[in-house]
C-alpha cells in the first residue's frame, strides 16, 4: 500500500487539523508543515515534520509529496493553489478556492493543463442531516421545491478579530459570507442549483472597529431550478452562536434543519414518509471562545485519499468551489451597489 504524502501550508487551527486527520490515516503520511511563524509558536512542534517558512520555500525543497493542502487566509489560497500546480502537486484549497471567480477560473485551467485534482473543502457535505436531504431532494421526496430558507446567526466579537489579523480584512479575508457561512451556502447550492434575481440589504451594525466588510444581510432570490429563496445572515449575535437553519417547503411537505451548525433535523412533516434515525453529527470545531462548522475533515482527507488511490471521485470538486464563489461574488456586488448609493 503505497502511502499519500501531504505537505500542510498554514498551521492556524484548521491547518492543524488537516495535520491531524492526515496522521491518523493509514494510507495519509504527513512530510511537512509550512508556517511563517514557526513550528512553536504555531503549537505544531508535536507533529515532527520539517516545517518551511513559506511555500516557495516547501517547493524549491527535495521533499517528495503529492498533495498540498492550502489552509491559509482566503486571500492566499488561489495564488498559492496555483503555485503548488505548477510544481505539479494535487491541490486540497480549504474555503473560499478564491475570493474572485477569475481566480478560481485559472485554477481550473492549470489544473486542466497538469492533469492534477483540486479539492476544495467542503465539509458540512458529511453532516448526517445533510446527506440525508441531499437523498431526499435528489428522489424527489419533497416534489416541487415552493421556498427555501437559510439562516445564519453567529457570534464573532472582539474575541475573534484580533488587532494585525487577517480576519476582517478585505484582501485576505473577504467578507463574512466568504469566511463564515460558505459551508452553507454550498449546502444549498449542492442541494437547489443555482440562484439568479438577486435582491438584498446589507448593514454593519457592531463591527466597524473590526473589519472591512458588513456584518449582516438580508438576500432574497429565485433558484434557476424552480422555487424561490432567502438568504439571512449576521455575525453581530451577542455571547454566542444563535442557529444555522435551512427551511424547505415543498410541494409534498416541509422540512427544517437547524441547530447552531446545521446538525440536527427539527422539522421532518412529509406526507406519507416515516423519517429514518440518522447517525450523530460530530461536534462543532471549538476555538475556545468561538465555535465553527462540524469537525467533519476526517472525511475529507479520505475522500482525497480514496480519489487519489482510483476508488472514488471528489465530493466537492473545482467546478462547485467555484460556483460557490461565483455566488458570493454576484450577492456581494449587490450590497457593493447599496454602499456605493
Amino acid at each position: 500500500m503505497s502511502k499519500i504524502k501531504f505537505a500542510v501550508v498554514g498551521a492556524g487551527h484548521i491547518g492543524k487539523r488537516h495535520a491531524e486527520m492526515i496522521r491518523r490515516d493509514a494510507e495519509g503520511e504527513l512530510v511537512a508543515l509550512v508556517d511563517p511563524r514557526g513550528a512553536e509558536a504555531c503549537g505544531a512542534q508535536d507533529f515532527d515534520v520539517p516545517f518551511f517558512n513559506d511555500i516557495d520555500e516547501l517547493l524549491a525543497s527535495n521533499l517528495e509529496f503529492d498533495v498540498v493542502n492550502v489552509c491559509t487566509p482566503n486571500g492566499l489560497h488561489a495564488d498559492q493553489a496555483l503555485m503548488a500546480l505548477e510544481a505539479k502537486k494535487h491541490v486540497v484549497c480549504e474555503k473560499p478556492m478564491g475570493l474572485t471567480t477569475k481566480s478560481c477560473e485559472a485554477l481550473i485551467y492549470k489544473a486542466l493543463q497538469v492533469s492534477r485534482q483540486v479539492f476544495c473543502v467542503m465539509q458540512n457535505r458529511y453532516s448526517p442531516p445533510s446527506v440525508w436531504i441531499k437523498d431526499l431532494i435528489d428522489r424527489k421526496v419533497l416534489g416541487d421545491i415552493y421556498m427555501v430558507q437559510l439562516n445564519c446567526y453567529w457570534n464573532r466579537d472582539e474575541r475573534y478579530y484580533k488587532a494585525g489579523g487577517w480576519k476582517g480584512t478585505k484582501d485576505l479575508d473577504g467578507g463574512t459570507l466568504f469566511t463564515q457561512f460558505s459551508h452553507f451556502i454550498d449546502i444549498m447550492y449542492w442541494l437547489f442549483g443555482d440562484i439568479q434575481n438577486i435582491q438584498g440589504k446589507f448593514a454593519d451594525f457592531n463591527h466597524k472597529d473590526y473589519t472591512d466588510f458588513e456584518d449582516s444581510g438580508f438576500v432574497s432570490f429565485d433558484f434557476i431550478n424552480g422555487g424561490m429563496g432567502s438568504l439571512n445572515y449576521s455575525t453581530s449575535v451577542a455571547n454566542q452562536n444563535l442557529e444555522s437553519s435551512m427551511t424547505i417547503i415543498g410541494q409534498n411537505g416541509s422540512v427544517k434543519i437547524g441547530g447552531q451548525y446545521m446538525n440536527e433535523v427539527e422539522v421532518c412533516n412529509i406526507t406519507g414518509y416515516e423519517m429514518p434515525e440518522l447517525a450523530p453529527t460530530n461536534p462543532g470545531n471549538d476555538y475556545g471562545p468561538y465555535k465553527g462548522s462540524a469537525a467533519n475533515h476526517n472525511f475529507v482527507i479520505s475522500n482525497v485519499i480514496d480519489t487519489l488511490n482510483g476508488r472514488t471521485a471528489p465530493t466537492t470538486n473545482a467546478l462547485e468551489g467555484m460556483k460557490v464563489v461565483d455566488i458570493i461574488e454576484r450577492i456581494y456586488a449587490v450590497r457593493d451597489a447599496q454602499f456605493s448609493n
